[in-house]
């Protein structure tokens, strides 16, 4: 099932003082009112997820810890919104840019542009995420947004949004454009059953997400495989440890015979595809010096708006055993560090 929340971003009132010619004419006779109403669309899983993975009440503390983490991300509220205005011909390139910061749920712009057919691409909630930018803005189809080019990063900070629309700016027409944004990163957890385990400090690392979203096209690139670094979510709860991250979405699984019937985006089948789409890499140090290695596998994808929660219980010697069927597992005890990469510890 899933959890859809739609929260309308009203630009009410939106004026297009619509140009007859040159910036300076006279625009008394030639200004016409548009309205472009900005939705901000969440439809995420993020309740169900809680609900269904951590109901028991010995996780009480783990799903109010989780859902603490996830509401800062998973938000109605914009603080910035970049917005603009492209050629749709010839090369498509930018004509005009607007960036705000709104800080609200509402608010209302005056914005002057001639009359003319756009594409318009709205993004939100860049500035602060601290891992993505918005890039290549110069022309329409090569606009994205990016995450950093490291081998390593941390967890995205933000909730990203995204849209796309057509526009047809035609004087003496009352027009009224809806602009309906997307979520396009996601997040992820593992939540570890500890008790009797004794460890002196655990480690956790996502892999297998894309690094760019193609706004034009809304498409996921996958030109790099950059480690993501989980933070800690701290549990007042003894025996639960808690890691958790916000990336962009995981490959789909390649096209099977199995065909699942749903309306629900983040449904998928139950058969195990045997292709590894996303890793959890858990390393457990224990009290000896040594380091356990974990390499978990997820064979489900994870995707826009999506949380994904993976339960595991840890033992003494450091290995993880997850509790998720379709999730495989490869421990590598007594594991040190091999000359070839650099793991980010």
């Amino acid at each position: 099932m899933k959890v859809s929340e739609h929260i309308l971003l009203t630009l009410a009132g939106i004026f297009f003082g619509v140009s007859c010619g040159l910036i300076d004419d006279d625009l008394s006779t030639c200004e016409a009112d548009y309205r472009m109403d900005y939705e901000m669309e969440l439809v995420t899983n993020v309740s169900t997820e809680i609900k269904t993975e951590l109901s028991l009440e010995t996780t009480v503390a783990v799903s109010s810890a989780l859902k603490g983490y996830v509401d800062e991300v998973f938000t109605d509220f914009a603080h910035d919104v970049d917005l603009s205005f492209f050629d749709v011909t010839g090369d498509s390139l930018r004509l005009h840019h607007i960036s705000y910061i709104m800080d609200a749920s509402e608010t209302t712009y005056k914005l002057v542009i001639p009359q003319r057919r756009y594409v318009h691409i709205a993004a939100a909630n860049v500035q602060e995420n601290g891992f993505a930018s918005l890039d290549n803005v110069q022309k329409c189809h090569d606009a994205i947004l990016r995450q950093d080019q490291k081998d390593t990063l941390g967890s995205q900070k933000t909730g990203l949004y995204a849209a796309m629309v057509p526009m047809d700016v035609v004087l003496g027409e009352d027009k009224h454009f809806d602009v309906k944004m997307h979520m396009v990163n996601c997040a992820s957890s593992l939540v570890l059953d500890t008790l009797g385990s004794r460890v002196k400090d655990v480690k956790v690392f996502v892999s297998g997400f894309a690094s760019e979203f193609d706004i034009c096209d809304s498409l996921y690139r996958f030109r790099s495989n950059p480690v993501i670094r989980t933070e800690k979510v701290p549990v007042d709860q003894p025996g639960h440890m808690c890691f958790a991250a916000v990336h962009f979405p995981s490959r789909e699984a390649p096209e099977t015979r199995s065909v699942v019937e749903t309306t629900d985006p983040f449904v998928s089948d139950d058969e195990d595809t045997g292709f590894t789409l996303w890793t959890i890499t858990v390393y457990v140090y224990l009290h000896d010096g040594s380091i356990t290695q974990n390499i978990l596998s997820v064979s489900n994808p994870i995707r826009p708006g999506q949380f994904r929660i993976i339960k595991g219980k840890l033992f003494l010697d450091g290995s993880v055993d997850p509790m998720d069927t379709q999730v495989g597992v490869l421990v590598s005890p007594q594991w040190k560090e091999g000359g070839q990469h650099v793991v980010p510890l």
